[in-house]
């Protein structure tokens, strides 16, 4: 088999584009992204100390929080900037790439694969990715897999106006039916956008068992992007965003609403 490789693009995307270490704090759907992420992992996680590896974990965002949980973490990611910026936090960190994972088997008690099924646009590529995970991790361990939710750039490009643009609208347009950003489109790099259905079934064709999949954000994330966009200030620990972090407590229950999730977050046993 060969060994699989990131495209150029995507490295070069989280090198010199965006500063993925400021994604889940400077803004707040990303605040309440990363609040709703910690909820549910809290809630499924085997107590601490156990062994997690954080697959695709970019600088560390979640290994940082989790460490402070009292869980022993170490992280992989395929950007070096990434693995520079979560090993200068003290989190042990290295290369790689979520397809071909140099763990040994059985060697974890949990997998995060918190990243990766973003910009792997091939679905054979998604389910080597979902079965590595399954085989790091000792039987009756834990898998948590998030996705970008298939409507959330529809939400996202009116909340900042961008639907109006053309070529906004055509690739938002071709998202909708295809599921994928495609390379050398502007705005984002290479990308898949799962449906809630379409994410179980592949954990479940990976191996997984009985998956539960979970809306991160909530129906709302989208007015807090818009209420930012046009106050120009942020809107964290406001009324408003506490409103919204019900709301996506509340949705938990309601299939109906997991689309209006801009992620989505996947929990399975090995």
């Amino acid at each position: 088999m060969s060994t699989p490789s990131v495209g150029p693009e995507i490295i070069a995307f989280y090198s010199e584009t965006i500063n993925e270490s400021e994604r889940l704090t400077g803004s707040a759907d990303g605040v309440l992204e990363m609040v709703r992420t910690q909820e549910l992992l809290r809630r499924h996680l085997p107590d601490a100390p156990a062994r997690i590896l954080d697959i695709g974990g970019g600088p560390g965002a979640h290994a940082r929080w989790l460490i402070e949980d009292g869980y022993d973490v170490e992280l992989v990611d395929p950007v070096p900037r990434h693995v520079e910026e979560a090993s200068a936090l003290g989190i042990p960190s290295t290369l790689g790439d979520a397809r071909a994972l140099g763990a040994p088997d059985d060697s974890y008690d949990v997998a995060l694969v918190l990243g990766p099924l973003y910009h792997l646009l091939d679905h054979d590529d998604r389910i080597r990715a979902l079965r590595e995970a399954a085989r790091v991790v000792r039987p009756g361990g834990l898998v948590a897999a998030a996705a970008i939710g298939r409507y959330a750039s529809l939400f996202e490009h009116v909340a900042t106006t961008m639907l109006t643009v053309d070529r906004v609208r055509d690739a938002v347009a071709d998202i909708l039916v295809t599921g994928v950003h495609a390379p050398g489109r502007k705005g984002f790099t290479s990308s898949y956008f799962h449906t809630g259905e379409g994410l179980a079934a592949e954990l479940d064709e990976a191996g997984l068992t009985d998956p539960v999949v979970f809306g991160i954000e909530g129906p709302v994330w989208s007015a807090l992007k818009a209420t930012e966009q046009y106050a120009k200030e942020s809107v964290v620990g406001t009324a408003m965003f506490q409103a919204a972090l019900t709301a996506a407590r509340l949705a938990e229950p309601h299939p109906d609403l997991l689309s209006a999730s801009s992620h989505m977050l996947a929990v399975a046993t090995v």
